[in-house]
């Protein structure tokens, strides 16, 4: 397993260019699943979840072909699509769920296996009811057997409309993709996400011909087409990525232009962290940030749905909470165990005590350099900025976490100013 050296502290200045958002490629590439012609997807990012899905497709028959270092795919359907997809694909990447409702709607069968990726509800894991209940709404018929989902529809779903119990990105994301080849009335879709990633979804399907609006804040309307049209498409700028080189720029007093990424999309963390005293410039498609001298507390924090502060920041923001002048809390609300790197930050020196879902951070930490180990994705990151700002050295382990989200993190520390190495 890699584990990452880093020797600090340091200050970052320099320019960071943004990867596409795996969170908006993947169920991106998942609908192509609904087409017959061939699609281009470009601006993918270089991640192991994207190489998943990837390879996903490729056992489903699709066929793969990659220009501009695999950051550009041209994707087109074989004669024969297979419908089964395996835990050997899906154990490591929750995503690869949203391959269910496409395959039901465009071969009326599917063979899935349950998803893997980020543990982050407890001992329930992330649950998929959701997703499963929904789309049994709009006619897909399932049975679990030996922890694969056994589903099929007689022949197309059909439209109807249903209220999300809960708000859930993915649910959403499935719901509207597998809605897109329905047939009779529209389906309409309450309660939906409405974040970047999932209208970036939208924009992409409407793009190649699908009928879908949105009929107020939280409700959204499809209504079946027979196909879907050729289409090449550039996946948004990664809104957490963006948000983590934000925060490092933040806690380390350093100096960075962000690009590749709309400012507009991160209004809510980009207000805390001038409440911090970070220096924001805004332009268009780029962020010019300088760290303060002291970094100021924020008392509370609460992560929330879009527009509200995303939870995959929150490891981030807890960081530069830790070197912050003084005592301020976190409240989780999305998910149930997103404080697992508290523990670790214990390890450089955080004073952090942790009562149901709420964070207590005593600020005014000097971290000291210690071996640390990653339990997720957006935890690695912060483990990251830590070890960053730390005062000697540092290993992080499992930093294959780390991989399934972030492209070259370590290599764009690096061109920054980090001390940074890869080591087996």
């Amino acid at each position: 397993m890699d584990k990452f050296l880093i020797k600090g502290p340091s200050t970052l200045k320099g320019e960071v260019l943004i990867s596409g958002s795996k969170n908006a490629a993947l169920p991106i590439l998942a609908s192509t699943l609904l087409f017959d012609k061939p699609v281009v997807i470009k601006n993918l990012p270089r991640v192991r979840d994207i190489n998943t899905m990837l390879n996903l497709l490729k056992s489903l028959g699709s066929k793969i072909e990659f220009f501009d270092n695999r950051k550009k795919v041209r994707i087109s359907k074989s004669k024969k699509p297979k419908y089964f997809a395996s835990y050997s694909l899906l154990k490591t990447m929750r995503a690869g769920i949203l391959v269910l409702g496409p395959l039901v709607s465009k071969c009326q069968k599917s063979i899935t296996s349950f998803p893997g990726g980020c543990v982050l509800n407890g001992n329930s894991g992330r649950p998929i009811n959701l997703h499963l209940n929904a789309l049994e709404k709009i006619g897909m018929k399932y049975e679990i057997k030996k922890g694969y989902i056994y589903a099929r529809s007689k022949g197309n779903l059909k439209g109807k409309s249903l209220k999300f119990p809960s708000i859930s990105v993915g649910a959403t994301q499935h719901l509207i993709m597998s809605s897109v080849l329905s047939d009779g009335k529209a389906t309409t879709l309450k309660n939906c996400a409405i974040e970047p990633e999932v209208l970036d979804l939208t924009n992409f399907l409407k793009n190649a011909g699908a009928n879908i609006k949105w009929i107020g804040k939280r409700t959204c309307q499809i209504i079946g087409v027979n196909s879907l049209n050729e289409i090449s498409y550039s996946v948004m700028g990664d809104r957490i990525e963006t948000g983590t080189f934000c925060v490092a720029a933040t806690l380390t007093k350093g100096n960075l232009l962000i690009k590749g990424f709309d400012p507009k999309l991160i209004k809510t963390e980009l207000d805390l962290l001038k409440k911090t005293g970070a220096t924001i410039r805004l332009f268009k498609d780029q962020i010019h940030i300088k760290g303060p001298k002291k970094i100021k507390k924020i008392s509370h924090i609460k992560t929330k749905e879009y527009g509200g502060f995303p939870t995959d920041c929150q490891p981030q923001f807890m960081v530069l909470m830790c070197k912050a002048n003084g005592k301020s809390e976190i409240t989780e609300n999305i998910f149930k165990s997103r404080f697992m790197h508290a523990m670790e930050l214990q390890r450089l020196g955080a004073k952090i005590s942790i009562k149901n879902s709420k964070a207590t951070i005593e600020g005014n930490t000097n971290f000291i350099g210690a071996e640390v180990m990653s339990s997720d994705l957006r935890a690695s990151a912060a483990l990251i900025l830590a070890a960053i700002a730390a005062k000697g050295t540092s290993i992080v382990s499992r930093v294959y976490h780390c991989d399934r989200g972030y492209e070259n993190i370590e290599k764009k520390l690096k061109k920054v100013g980090a001390k940074i190495r890869r080591v087996n």
